[in-house]
C-alpha cells in the first residue's frame, strides 16, 4: 500500500512540475523588471536636477545588495523552502516601490538608494535565490532546460518593461506613479508565483517509467556539500573566478555598447537602442537554448565553445566593430554569452555540489556577479581617462580569456566523478 501511495505521489508531482519554472519564470521577471534601471536616470536628472552619478547610485546599490542577500537568502531557501522566502521577498519588494515613489517628497538620491536600492535589493535576492534550486530538484532529468526557462525571465524583463516604462508609464504618470504602478503589478505577479512554488517532497525521485539510465545522464548529482565544506574546496574558487571574469564582457557590453554606437561609430540613440535591445533578446530568449544544449552536450562544453566566441568578439571589437550591422552582431554574441553564464552556473553548481543546499552554495558563487557589476564603471572611467573605449573592450576580452582558460582547465581536469573520489577519498 506504501508503494502505491509513493507512485502515485510521484505521478501527481511528475505531471504538475512544469508549473515550477513557470512560478521560477515570474519570479525573476519581476527582479529583472527592478534591473531595468536605465530608463529613469534622465528622468531624475531632469526633474531634481541630480547628476547622472546620483541617479545611478540606486541602482549601482541595488545590484550590489542583491548579490550579497543572495547567499543569506538562498541559506533560507534551503531552510524554509521557496515559498516562505519569495513570500517575505514579494512583501518587500511591496514595500520598497510604494516607499520609493515618495522620491517626490524626499528628494535626494540617499531616499532611492534606501528605497530601492538597499530594500529593493534584498527583496531581489529573496526572490531570485528560490528561481533555480526547485527547478532544479523537479527536474534531474532535464536540468538544463528547467532551470534556464525559470531564469529566463530576468534577462527578458529589460527587453519587455524597459519601453514600457520610458515611453508609456513615465511620461503619463511620472515617476513617482510608475513606481507605484510597479510596485503593484510585482505584488500581484510575485503572489502568483508565491502559490505556484514549493520543493518536491524529500527522497522525491520520478516515476521510474520517466527515469533516465545512468548510463545517459549527464548532470550526475554527486553528493551534496555543504557550504562549509565548500568553502574549503578549490573548485569553488575556481567556479568563482570563471563567473566573474566571463560575467565582465556582458556587464560591459550592456552598459557601453549605447554609448559606443553613439560616439564612436556616429549611430542615431535609435540605432543605439536597437544594438542593446538585440543584446537583451539574445540574453532573454537565448538562456532556454543554452538549457537544452547544456542537457544534449553538457554544461562545460556549451560554455567553453560560447566563452571563446566571446572572447574573440571582444578583443576584436575596435577592429570588427564599425557600424550599425557589425555592432548588433557583437550585441548579439555578448548577450548569448550573459545567458549562458546566468542560465548555466546554477545547473552547474547542482552538478558539482547536489541540490540540497544549492541555493546558499548557489548564492556563494553568485557573489561574483556583484564583483562584476563594478565593471562598467571601471570601463566609464578608463574612457573618460583616454577617450577611447578599445582599452575597455580589449580588457574585457583579456578577462573573459582567463575565464575561458579556467573553464577548460575545469573540464579537462576535474570532472563530477573526480570531485566524488577527492570528497570521500575514494
Amino acid at each position: 500500500m506504501e508503494k502505491l501511495v509513493d507512485k502515485t505521489l510521484n505521478q501527481k508531482y511528475f505531471k504538475t512540475r512544469w508549473q515550477i519554472p513557470l512560478a521560477g519564470f515570474l519570479l525573476a521577471l519581476m527582479g529583472g523588471l527592478s534591473y531595468a534601471w536605465g530608463v529613469f536616470i534622465v528622468p531624475l536628472v531632469e526633474k531634481f536636477g541630480w547628476t547622472t552619478t546620483e541617479a545611478t547610485l540606486p541602482f549601482t546599490v541595488f545590484m550590489v545588495i542583491f548579490a550579497l542577500t543572495m547567499v543569506p537568502a538562498g541559506k533560507l531557501q534551503d531552510i524554509w523552502g521557496p515559498k516562505k522566502v519569495s513570500a517575505i521577498g514579494t512583501i518587500l519588494f511591496f514595500i520598497a516601490y510604494i516607499s520609493a515613489s515618495f522620491v517626490g517628497k524626499f528628494p535626494y538620491s540617499w531616499w532611492l538608494v534606501i528605497t530601492y536600492g538597499i530594500l529593493g535589493g534584498i527583496s531581489c535576492g529573496l526572490t531570485y535565490a528560490c528561481v533555480a534550486p526547485p527547478a532544479r530538484k523537479f527536474f534531474p532529468d532535464k536540468p538544463g532546460v528547467a532551470v534556464s526557462f525559470a531564469v529566463m525571465g530576468f534577462g527578458l524583463a529589460a527587453l519587455v518593461f524597459a519601453p514600457l516604462k520610458a515611453g508609456y508609464l513615465i511620461p503619463k504618470y511620472g515617476i513617482e506613479g510608475t513606481f507605484i504602478i510597479i510596485g503593484i503589478t510585482t505584488f500581484i505577479v510575485l503572489s502568483i508565483a508565491v502559490i505556484l512554488i514549493k520543493n518536491p517532497p524529500e527522497n522525491w525521485e520520478l516515476p521510474v517509467e520517466k527515469n533516465i539510465k545512468k548510463s545517459k545522464q549527464r548532470n550526475v548529482i554527486i553528493k551534496d556539500i555543504t557550504p562549509n565544506a565548500l568553502l574549503k574546496m578549490p573548485i569553488f574558487y575556481t567556479m568563482w573566478l570563471i563567473f566573474a571574469l566571463v560575467i565582465t564582457g556582458g556587464l560591459l557590453s550592456m552598459k557601453l555598447i549605447p554609448p559606443y554606437g553613439e560616439l564612436i561609430l556616429g549611430l542615431s540613440s535609435m540605432e543605439a537602442a536597437w544594438a542593446i535591445a538585440i543584446f537583451s533578446g539574445f540574453n532573454g530568449l537565448g538562456r532556454p537554448l543554452a538549457g537544452f544544449l547544456s542537457d544534449k552536450f553538457g554544461v562545460l562544453k556549451v560554455m567553453i565553445v560560447t566563452y571563446i566566441i566571446q572572447v574573440v568578439i571582444l578583443l576584436l571589437f575596435p577592429i570588427f566593430v564599425v557600424n550599425f550591422i557589425t555592432l548588433c552582431i557583437a550585441a548579439a554574441i555578448t548577450g548569448w554569452g550573459f545567458a549562458v553564464t546566468l542560465a548555466l552556473f546554477p545547473v552547474l553548481t547542482a552538478e558539482y555540489f547536489g541540490t540540497k543546499n544549492l541555493g546558499v552554495n548557489y548564492g556563494l558563487i553568485f557573489t561574483a556577479f556583484g564583483v562584476g557589476a563594478i565593471s562598467p564603471t571601471i570601463g566609464s572611467w578608463i574612457y573618460d581617462a583616454t577617450g577611447n573605449y578599445s582599452y575597455v573592450f580589449i580588457s574585457a576580452g583579456l578577462l573573459s580569456g582567463i575565464g575561458t582558460f579556467l573553464c577548460i582547465l575545469l573540464f579537462k581536469k576535474l570532472s563530477p566523478y573526480k570531485l566524488l573520489e577527492n570528497h570521500t577519498g575514494k
